[in-house]
């Protein structure tokens, strides 16, 4: 059973615990390789908590179950969050963790969807991943399923025009079954991105363009889990949209401070301190 079908148990971990989890997952997969994108997968690990363990439905022994929910990963260099939390949703095996980034393992440093279970798009060409959910979810509509489709986007993606084309196609086809997520955290490898391609007011351009719109702390779990509630339960017929500020390297002060952390290329040491600061951290 999915997470979503059946109650909780009592002693399941919390949000904040599984958050925790896909933040230490990805510690040390970015230990294994010394460099990576840790500073996204630290900032959106709270959604990745919120979105597997709360609000999404499916089966961990059977990533392919025609009833599932998707997540699609516009993001296709956010590869090594949502491999943290294919891992903590059971979805991976924890010993393939120590693989990442290496020959013949199944978790590239970019996902692909053809060598990861769990991983529903190649997404490693910027800016496509909304046109495709709208594609996934047409493709539900008319197969009449219940599922829905969670797509993420990040903020330096709002200057591909084919997200545009998603937006206006998603509205056009009433897809009540989309939820698209931005992480907005102001990074890109050509510095911030609001300086790059101004992509301020999201909230009102996605109204404008017929979404349902919030926007919320994305690394507050209390607001995150309202926000995606709300966008199940909303009764318009039109796309659903959240847009979740973030901070990079969210929890490890040290990581947060670096001026340009889009790409990060961490000591040896560096990677055990990090460990140590989140492990100290670690919700009661």
């Amino acid at each position: 059973m999915s997470h979503a079908d059946s109650p909780p148990r009592p002693n399941s971990p919390s949000l904040a615990e599984r958050a925790y989890r896909i933040r230490r997952n990805a510690l040390l997969m970015g230990e294994v390789q010394g460099q990576g994108y840790i500073a996204q997968a630290l900032g959106i690990a709270d959604v990745l908590a919120v979105s597997y363990f709360h609000a999404m439905r499916y089966r961990p022994d059977d990533p392919e179950w025609e009833g599932r929910d998707r997540f699609l990963l516009s993001i296709g260099h956010y590869a090594i969050a949502l491999y943290a939390a294919l891992l903590e949703a059971g979805i991976l095996p924890e010993d393939e963790l120590a693989s990442y980034g290496a020959d013949d393992s199944r978790l590239p440093m970019s996902g692909m969807a053809a060598y990861t279970p769990g991983m529903e798009i190649t997404g490693g060409s910027l800016g496509h991943g909304l046109a495709l959910a709208v594609g996934f979810c047409l493709g539900l509509k008319r197969k009449k399923s219940e599922s829905f489709v969670y797509c993420l986007i990040s903020d330096g993606e709002l200057g591909e025009g084919s997200i545009w084309e998603g937006a206006w196609s998603a509205s056009h086809w009433k897809l009540d079954n989309l939820i698209a997520i931005v992480d907005v955290n102001n990074q890109q490898a050509d510095g911030p991105a609001s300086q790059v391609t101004g992509f301020e007011p999201a909230a009102s351009r996605f109204e404008a363009f017929g979404w349902h719109v919030q926007r919320v702390d994305g690394n507050d779990i209390d607001a995150l889990v309202r926000a995606f509630d709300a966008a199940k339960a909303c009764s318009e017929p039109k796309p659903r949209i959240i847009i979740c500020d973030t901070t990079m390297a969210k929890g490890i002060p040290f990581l947060e401070a670096r001026e340009r952390n889009h790409f990060l290329r961490v000591e040896p040491q560096e990677w055990q301190d990090a460990i140590k600061i989140l492990d100290a951290g670690r919700p009661a």
